[in-house]
């Protein structure tokens, strides 16, 4: 699995893993079923969300073993 940046696109982090909409949605992010949250970058998702998008990617890369 590559690399998780917050460059991209919620749609594309849901379809990369299942369980990637649990983990969003435990950071705050409610809304990752919405049709409209399918093309927003994960940056952009963190700064609706008032979240750090950095520390998310972090967190996410190191859920799922990348470096």
């Amino acid at each position: 699995m590559a690399k998780i940046t917050k460059d991209m696109l919620i749609g594309e982090l849901l379809e990369r893993d299942t369980m990637m909409a649990a983990i969003l949605m435990r950071s705050g992010m409610h809304c990752v079923g919405c049709p409209s949250s399918q093309g927003e970058s994960l940056a952009e998702a963190c700064m609706v969300h008032g979240l750090d998008a950095d520390i998310l990617v972090a967190q996410l890369n190191d859920f799922f073993g990348e470096e």
